[in-house]
């Protein structure tokens, strides 16, 4: 006799009550992984976003590209950023990141 028809033997035959075990684990995973992965992500989207709507003119800004500027005016979809003296640039407001007037230069 091999291994696999002793270890056959020896387990006792399952009754089908394995189902209702297996979909309160597949539950409690979606509830881990939304707790730990989804909500954590779309909260963070929503301080972007209130971000992006409370935008002013003066307030320095970081764009997704690493860009310095402070705010020259604001348009519904894209900003002026001052980033030296007489350059301006027009992002889009989606790409603006990060508030820096707090960091020192």
């Amino acid at each position: 006799m091999n291994f696999l028809t002793i270890a056959l033997q020896a387990q006792p035959a399952q009754q089908g009550g394995g189902g209702l075990s297996l979909i309160i684990m597949m539950v409690a995973i979606f509830a881990i992984m939304y707790f730990l992965m989804i909500r954590p992500q779309q909260k963070k989207q929503k301080e972007l976003q209130r971000f992006r709507n409370e935008l002013k003119r003066g307030d320095k800004v970081i764009t997704i590209g690493g860009i310095y500027g402070i705010i020259d005016e604001i348009n519904d979809n894209h900003v002026l950023m001052i980033v030296d003296k007489n350059v301006r640039i027009k992002v889009a407001k989606s790409s603006i990141v990060r508030d820096f007037s707090d960091v020192q230069q």
